[in-house]
């Protein structure tokens, strides 16, 4: 398939700490606890995307910085085109992330002045046609290239990531326009299965998964308009878990558009996320379909629809 994504990318640090919440002391030697490296949800799912055996575009905006230099050479060196990558920052954007051995994570992201940028549609336009699906992440720039391209009929994908109210200003524009649209629990203001079926009522997204962590996923799909609870793949050997929501959001976004039914898509992209967080860095440890297919083989993930009843008689 052909995808174009179009998100933030960035230089990420990532440090793992003792325990959350951090105690305070002068300096601390985490030896080999402190990576940096290329990251950013659009990298990211790029990345994740392409290790499925898809071709990929990437769009974003970057500075003229050493920071800068370095995502440019990282992107040719993983066969990531960067014609749309433009140089327009004052700074390229960074994050650092604190993660602990339960993997709990606490990110801070500098997104420098991206947030004032805008992508002229005319850039995209032929990219955007060319392509199976366009994942549009959540970040300002998208907010012109959505309603153009929910215009000519192309799927759209996206992940809002932690969300505390259905109405949410900032989210708003990509709920209303995503086929397929990702979210977190860790925010929410009701439990998942209420959640779910209020987004469910109130948007028209074909697709809504809300990623449980280590309990698993809830799955909306309207074409059954059923909703289903998968508990998690446990795999095991967890080593950092920044950057799982990332990897569940592009391989499902994969196998569904690949002609895997809504639930089968899910269980895989579990499999492929649950692989991915036995590797530190947002952007590491993505696998193939093979391997992921090896180990759907071998794991049995139960899958239960969760009936009205159950959401309203909790």
């Amino acid at each position: 398939m052909k995808i174009l994504v179009s998100g933030l990318i960035n230089i990420e640090t990532t440090l793992k700490i003792k325990e959350f919440p951090i105690k305070y002391y002068p300096i601390d030697y985490p030896f080999f606890g402190i990576n940096s490296d290329v990251s950013g949800v659009a990298y990211n799912v790029a990345k994740a995307t392409m290790a499925l055996g898809n071709d990929v575009e990437i769009a974003s905006f970057i500075g003229e910085d050493e920071e800068g230099k370095r995502i440019l050479s990282r992107l040719q060196n993983d066969g990531v085109g960067s014609e749309f990558v433009y140089r327009e920052l004052k700074e390229t954007p960074v994050t650092v992330a604190l993660y602990d051995q339960q993997g709990k994570r606490q990110i801070y992201c500098d997104l420098k002045d991206i947030q004032e940028k805008e992508i002229d549609f005319a850039r995209l336009e032929a990219a955007i046609e060319d392509s199976d699906l366009v994942i549009l992440c959540n970040i300002n720039f998208n907010r012109t290239l959505l309603r153009k391209a929910k215009k000519k009929g192309i799927i759209i994908a996206s992940d809002v990531h932690v969300l505390s109210d259905i109405d949410d200003e900032y989210n708003k524009d990509f709920m209303e326009c995503a086929d397929i649209l990702f979210l977190s629990d860790e925010q929410l203001p009701c439990k998942a299965e209420q959640f779910i079926f209020e987004m469910k009522e109130k948007y028209s997204s074909k697709i809504i998964v809300i990623g449980l962590g280590e309990k698993g996923a809830l799955l909306y799909e309207r074409l059954e308009d059923k909703i289903y609870r998968l508990d998690a793949a446990h795999i095991g050997n967890v080593v950092n878990t920044i950057g799982a929501g990332d990897a569940l959001f592009s391989s499902f976004t994969n196998y569904y558009l690949k002609g895997y039914s809504a639930v089968e898509a899910l269980k895989r992209a579990e499999i492929f996320a649950a692989l991915k967080i036995q590797h530190n860095g947002a952007a590491n440890g993505f696998n193939g379909e093979e391997i992921v297919e090896n180990f759907y083989n071998s794991i049995d993930i139960n899958v239960e629809e969760v009936l009205p009843k159950c959401i309203l008689f909790p």
